[in-house]
């Protein structure tokens, strides 16, 4: 059975924005995520082995592997081949709508203001990133904009800590939460898996 976009994102309460630095460390970070309960891993392209670590973690059992940072065209069919089954954006332009259609990827598309809200909305996205959430007005914006616009469902990413994250998962119009601390550089380095897995268990359980 195929997912929609929103069983992705109520699939787990927070989805780790991975960027990966060394090709070895995808699988025993992917494992190490999945074994603490957290199943949907953002990959973004921000390094030059985003597509491989996309193509190797997808293979990895229980993993639902989505592609960050889509900023051009050309990216999201060469995501979806590589295995990828959703994309996150950072904004939203005409070309990247077009693209989305055309590669058939789900998008995850980040606005800002209430403006971005109502045009992707116009065009059809009901599910949105909220980002940089905190700098955008956190829990506070979201809590507002639920009033005008309540069939908007977000993933707020941007400045949120696992410490404040509970707050933005309690509120109506948040599915889940984006967000970096999942993955330290040094315990990755260090091939710290368990570190990792303890995190992700302290992260599915805040929902």
């Amino acid at each position: 059975m195929t997912m929609t976009l929103l069983d992705i994102m109520r699939t787990s309460a927070v989805i780790p924005v991975i960027a990966i630095d060394e090709p070895e460390h995808a699988v025993p970070l992917a494992k190490a995520l999945v074994a603490g309960g957290i199943r949907v891993l953002e990959v973004t392209l921000r390094t030059k082995h985003g597509l491989g670590a996309i193509k190797a973690m997808s293979e990895v059992e229980g993993a639902i592997v989505g592609v960050g940072t889509l900023t051009q065209p050309d990216e999201f069919a060469a995501a979806r081949d590589a295995g990828a089954v959703f994309g996150v954006s950072p904004g939203l332009t005409p070309a990247l709508i077009a693209a989305a259609k055309s590669s058939g990827l789900p998008l995850l598309p980040g606005v800002m203001t209430p403006s971005e809200v109502m045009a992707a909305r116009e065009q059809g996205f009901r599910q949105l990133k909220l980002f940089p959430a905190v700098p955008a007005g956190g829990v506070g914006m979201l809590s507002a904009i639920y009033g005008p616009l309540p069939d908007v469902t977000f993933c707020p990413t941007g400045g949120i800590s696992q410490e404040t994250a509970s707050q933005f998962l309690a509120l109506k119009n948040v599915a889940c939460v984006g967000g970096s601390w999942l993955t330290p550089k040094d315990a990755i380095a260090a091939g710290d898996w368990g570190r990792i897995t303890d995190l992700a268990k302290a992260a599915s359980g805040l929902r």
